[in-house]
C-alpha cells in the first residue's frame, strides 16, 4: 500500500506494516462510515476503553455526554487513543495461522478540547444529520437546560493512523497442496427495515422509506 509518512512516532505501525497508512481522506473516510468508536484512557482505578457514539465535521472527530461524566473530565485532562474498526470479512488460508481478517481501522490519538455553547448546538445538529440525513429538521432541538447538561468535546484528526488489508489468504508455498477449501467469507452490516412505533401517526420520511436499501 502505497501511504504518506505517519504524522508521528506513536502512529507510526510497527506490527503489519504493510498494511498502514495515514491519508487524511482514509482517515475521514474510516470515522465517516462510524456510528460508535471506543476510547481508552486511564484514571485512579486503572485503564478504560469505553464505547461512545461519534460522528466527524472537518478535520476532528466529535464526542457528547453528561458533564458529570468521568470519562469526558479525564480526556480534557490527558491524552487518549480513538479506535474505529470496521469489519470486511474473514480469510480462509490453507493453514491456520495464516487466516487473516479483511478490514479498515484507524487510531487518533491527542487530547480531546470542549467546545463552546455556540458550536455545541450547531455540533449537535450535525449529530443528528449523521445519523439521519432530514431528521434534525424534524424532531424538537434542544433546550438550554439540555445544553446546559451535555459536553460536547472533539479531537483533531492530524495524528491518526490507519490499517487497511483487503484481498484473499496469503499461504506459504509448501501449504499449496493442502485441500481445503480457501478465500474470502465477506462480512458487512445489514441494514433491515425500518419498525415505526406503535404510536406514530405520521408517514415515513424518505430517509426511512429508503433505509434498508443504503449500502
Amino acid at each position: 500500500m502505497k501511504t504518506t509518512q505517519p504524522p508521528s512516532d506513536r502512529t507510526r505501525v510497527r506490527r503489519g506494516a504493510g498494511n498502514a497508512a495515514y491519508e487524511p481522506e482514509l482517515v475521514r473516510a474510516i470515522v465517516d462510515a462510524a456510528y460508535i468508536c471506543h476510547i481508552a484512557f486511564s484514571d485512579g482505578m486503572g485503564a478504560h476503553c469505553i464505547p461512545t457514539a461519534c460522528w466527524r465535521e472537518g478535520d476532528h472527530l466529535y464526542i457528547h455526554g453528561s458533564n458529570g461524566s468521568r470519562m469526558l473530565k479525564q480526556l480534557m485532562a490527558q491524552d487518549a487513543c480513538v479506535t474505529i474498526t470496521h469489519l470486511d470479512g474473514l480469510v480462509m488460508a490453507r493453514s491456520a495461522f495464516n487466516h487473516s481478517m479483511n478490514y479498515r481501522s484507524a487510531m487518533i490519538y491527542g487530547r480531546f478540547e470542549a467546545v463552546d455553547e455556540a458550536e455545541q448546538r450547531r455540533a449537535l445538529d450535525a449529530f443528528m444529520e449523521h445519523l439521519a440525513p432530514g431528521r434534525n429538521a424534524e424532531v424538537r432541538g434542544g433546550n438550554d437546560k439540555e445544553h446546559a447538561a451535555t459536553t460536547v468535546l472533539r479531537i483533531s484528526l492530524a495524528e491518526a493512523a490507519c490499517k487497511v488489508r483487503s484481498g484473499g489468504p496469503e499461504d506459504d508455498e509448501e501449504d499449496m497442496g493442502i485441500a481445503a477449501w480457501v478465500g474470502e467469507l465477506p462480512f458487512k452490516q445489514l441494514r433491515t427495515a425500518p419498525v415505526p412505533d406503535p404510536a406514530c401517526a405520521v408517514d415515513a420520511p424518505r430517509y426511512v422509506r429508503e433505509w434498508a436499501s443504503e449500502p
